[in-house]
């Protein structure tokens, strides 16, 4: 068995050994231009020279929750794209979002400004009934966090592209019944695929639907948030901040006025990071799977987009 890596801004080096550790019987190599055919490819924003020489990929495993920029290039016909389920990044989105939820909610940043000032204030209890949460996505990262809100009484919306059941959760599904989901949330946590169909979703229109005072956290995308309606309506005052851990170009350029907004917090996409030994594990497990002829769960479905 022949495994090709091909992960850009990543070290090779402990891939390898992990992947060689796991699979002591197969041969797995670091992709070059002209390498060897491979059965099996390990993947991160991958060059469409890549996915031009090795048309005979049984599968090809991408190493982050999203594969929205993989599907923007030309991939052989017969290649499965497998994405991971989880491999520890879920625990990691449930605390990130958490920590930004309960952090607007108690007022965290306004002690901290007081504190600064040397300031000893005091700000009145908000009531939890009075700040529903809204899951826009509800896969496997979104149903955890989901599923985490819910263990600090939030009331806690989801909405998912077909119906979904999650104990505790108020589950809207299907484009129809969009804006009614936006209409019960005063906090929105994006989580959705980047897909031709969700491009531009946070917009003027739909951040309005938002109950006064709304808060967004957006750890899905960039191209999700039109960011100059963002801006706008916080500027009004409809929206109170947001919590941005992604963005349309990354590095966030240093001349973007998200720097220097009072309402919005920043952080340099580390919601969830890949876990090697968790994803490797994850890999192998799927390689192992696919070899006996068996289904795997996360092959992405090109049409979909996810």
């Amino acid at each position: 068995m022949n495994i090709t890596f091909c992960c850009t801004d990543t070290k090779a080096e402990p891939w390898l050994a992990g992947l060689h550790a796991a699979l002591p019987d197969a041969s797995v190599e670091v992709w070059q231009p002209g390498s060897p055919q491979a059965d099996y490819a390990v993947v991160w924003a991958p060059p469409q020279q890549f996915l031009d020489e090795q048309p005979r990929l049984k599968a090809l495993f991408n190493i982050g929750a999203g594969v929205d920029a993989l599907l923007q290039l030309k991939l052989p016909p017969a290649t499965r794209v497998v994405r991971l389920d989880d491999a520890g990044m879920s625990v990691q989105m449930a605390e990130y979002v958490c920590h930004a939820v309960i952090r607007h909610f108690r007022e965290f940043d306004g002690y901290e400004a007081d504190v600064s000032q040397g300031k000893w204030s005091f700000r009145k209890p908000r009531s939890r009934i009075d700040f529903p949460v809204g899951v826009l996505g509800l896969g496997v990262l979104g149903e955890r966090v989901a599923q985490a809100l819910r263990v600090f009484e939030f009331p806690v919306h989801g909405w998912s592209r077909s119906p979904k059941t999650l104990e505790g959760v108020v589950c809207h599904n299907g484009p129809d019944r969009l804006d009614s989901f936006l209409g019960q949330c005063r906090v929105l946590v994006n989580l959705l695929p980047l897909t031709p169909e969700t491009s531009d979703i946070l917009n003027r229109r739909t951040l309005s639907l938002l109950k006064p005072g709304g808060y967004l956290i957006n750890v899905a995308r960039g191209a999700h948030l039109v960011e100059a309606d963002l801006i706008e309506l916080l500027d009004r005052g409809h929206l109170a901040g947001a919590t941005l851990d992604v963005f349309r170009t990354e590095p966030l350029p240093a001349s973007h006025p998200f720097w220097q907004h009072p309402g919005i917090r920043i952080t340099p996409h580390t919601s969830a990071r890949t876990l090697r030994t968790e994803s490797i594990a994850q890999i192998v497990g799927k390689i192992a799977a696919l070899e006996r002829g068996e289904p795997v769960a996360g092959v992405v479905d090109p049409a979909r987009g996810y």
